[in-house]
């Protein structure tokens, strides 16, 4: 389970860090606390694998609020699903662009819950999840700031 897993908060801060210049985490955030802050934050958090139909590997409280999951309906879903089946190409282009250039920000689009509630997610930023400085993708996490009911 990933909700408290530490090594797995620091790839995520780490990989925001080196691509895009600031931490996901507050600097004021205590040494092991990370994780427990990652998935109480004030924001949606969602990560996918990096396979070829990627599933969401982790989901913050905010996040699965938001879609209407919880953690165990949440991990192991395909992403694809996060989408309206009308707007998945559009994620998925989106999804590509960020494999080649390794973010985006300020991104808006239209999502659906598990109730088939539309809303828009905005002020989204999305980059791929690196191991390290090499590069080596192994998936893709998405900050969403803002949403609202579409």
């Amino acid at each position: 389970m990933r909700t408290r897993d530490e090594a797995f908060a620091d790839l995520l801060n780490e990989s925001h860090r080196r691509l895009l210049g600031e931490p996901l985490v507050p600097a004021d955030v205590p040494a092991g606390k990370m994780a427990e802050w990652l998935y109480d934050a004030p924001f949606g958090l969602l990560v996918h694998d990096g396979s070829d139909d990627p599933v969401f590997i982790y989901a913050n409280q905010t996040a699965q609020k938001l879609f209407e999951y919880s953690w165990d309906e949440f991990v192991g879903l395909p992403s694809r699903l996060s989408a309206g089946e009308e707007d998945r190409e559009e994620r998925r282009i989106l999804l590509e662009g960020v494999r080649e250039k390794g973010f985006t920000t300020a991104y808006r689009g239209p999502r659906v819950a598990r109730s088939g509630r539309r809303f828009f997610i905005d002020e989204v930023t999305v980059w791929n999840l690196a191991l390290d400085s090499g590069s080596v993708r192994t998936g893709q996490g998405a900050l969403i700031r803002r949403w609202e009911d579409g």
